[in-house]
């Protein structure tokens, strides 16, 4: 049996296959999937399994260098958006109208992973990163400027888990 917190096969392929910058939507049960889209569907339930379980679950398997959300977040549905802000806390933050969510970054994804969560603006945009510390740390390298703060960030977050 798989050892760690993400169980679920599908996504953990879907997690594998992913490239830098490639982008993974976690989206809640109303969110409209384009059929080309590769889907995993969880939704069970309303609310089962919620945007935070599986939030969780992802960040356990996955980087994610930046994450986007709707910026009507912020003001309609405070609550979740401080739930991930602290399950990704070294990740960039680019808060992005839902309009563009709905049409043009769901045409974007490379995943789109359906909640039953019933969040209105539930819908967050993971963008793929790369254990920066591991791809910097083979001697002779330089840390470019652009990597340097999250190589520092990425390094004080595994510092502060041990």
């Amino acid at each position: 049996m798989k050892s760690g917190k993400l169980l679920n096969a599908e996504l953990s392929h879907a997690i594998a296959s992913m490239g830098h910058t490639d982008l993974m939507i976690v989206c809640d049960a109303g969110f409209p999937i384009p059929s080309s889209a590769w889907r995993i569907d969880l939704a069970i339930m309303p609310d089962v399994p919620d945007l935070e379980t599986v939030l969780t679950a992802v960040s356990c398997a996955f980087i994610a260098e930046k994450v986007s959300f709707a910026t009507e977040m912020a003001e309609n549905n405070p609550p979740l958006l401080e739930k991930v802000k602290l399950i990704f806390p070294d990740s960039d933050y680019l808060p992005i109208p839902h309009e563009q969510i709905l049409n043009e970054m769901a045409a974007r994804a490379k995943v789109i992973v359906r909640t039953g969560a019933f969040d209105p603006w539930g819908n967050i945009l993971l963008y793929s990163g790369v254990d920066a510390p591991v791809w910097f740390s083979k001697p002779g390298l330089k840390v470019p400027d652009i990597y340097r703060q999250r190589v520092e960030q990425m390094q004080n977050s595994a510092d502060a888990a041990r």
